[in-house]
């Protein structure tokens, strides 16, 4: 009846007034929501990662290590992830020349950008390969066919070692000459190198042949990118006054 439902509303205020006041007391803990980790892979923990290199299956069991041994037994019994389409188990497959097309890819359409990277290095062939057969039989000793290796070596030369970071003392920004981590080496190459095929060059003439040229000229270590490469260094020689504001 109505006693019972009274009777009922002040026991459950005499608990309130009651939890209310340990917890002013400190007798009772705040309670905090705990962080509950999400997965964003549609595996669960117990896929393995899969195994692109042909190498490691090529191996005979006699020169196997046991933790090898015991890693191809986990292979057999455990479900591997499906490998990602950007990674290749072929000999042709470059990190460097993938990266490099992903960067040139513009508005999602990898299928151009491939097939102008294609084009690119079919272009250094053909000009080294001209170059090759009008030489003398000493020049041809110094002329580097392979575009794979002209790719990488002129971005290696484009690569700049010092960097400008901005920092904030005073209400002012300073630029502070600092080292830079290899990753952010090789994008600024990268990124120079589209830059100033897109923007500095004619747009009549198609990147690859565009492309083509920078990178046979960063080759030899001369061009526009190699000497925007050497105005960050002048300009972090300039600033070395404010190398004492690093903190790290």
């Amino acid at each position: 009846g109505p006693e019972g439902g009274l009777k009922m509303a002040a026991a459950v205020l005499g608990r309130l007034e009651a939890a209310g006041r340990r917890r002013l007391q400190g007798q009772s803990k705040v309670w905090l929501p705990g962080l509950t980790q999400i997965r964003w892979s549609r595996y669960s923990p117990v896929y393995l990662e899969p195994e692109v290199n042909k190498e490691a299956y090529r191996k005979p069991p006699e020169q196997l290590s046991e933790e090898e041994k015991a890693a191809q037994e986990l292979k057999r019994v455990r479900p591997m992830k499906a490998a990602p389409c950007s990674v290749s188990s072929s000999v042709f497959y470059d990190p460097m020349i993938s990266k490099f097309t992903n960067m040139m890819m513009m508005g999602g359409n990898k299928i151009l950008a491939e097939s102008l990277m294609n084009q690119t290095l079919e272009t250094i062939k053909r000009k080294q390969l001209e170059k090759y057969y009008k030489a003398d039989e000493k020049e041809r000793e110094n002329i580097e066919c392979n575009p794979y290796t002209v790719f990488h070596q002129a971005l290696k030369n484009c690569e700049p070692v010092i960097g400008l970071v901005n920092i904030q003392r005073g209400g002012r920004s300073y630029p502070v000459p600092t080292q830079l981590k290899d990753s952010r080496r090789r994008f600024l190459s990268m990124k120079w190198m589209i830059t100033e095929c897109r923007e500095n060059k004619h747009r009549r003439t198609l990147m690859p042949e565009k492309l083509s040229s920078e990178l046979l000229v960063a080759f030899r270590n001369e061009g526009p990118v190699i000497k925007r490469k050497h105005d960050m260094h002048k300009m972090a020689e300039a600033n070395r006054a404010f190398a004492h504001f690093r903190w790290w």
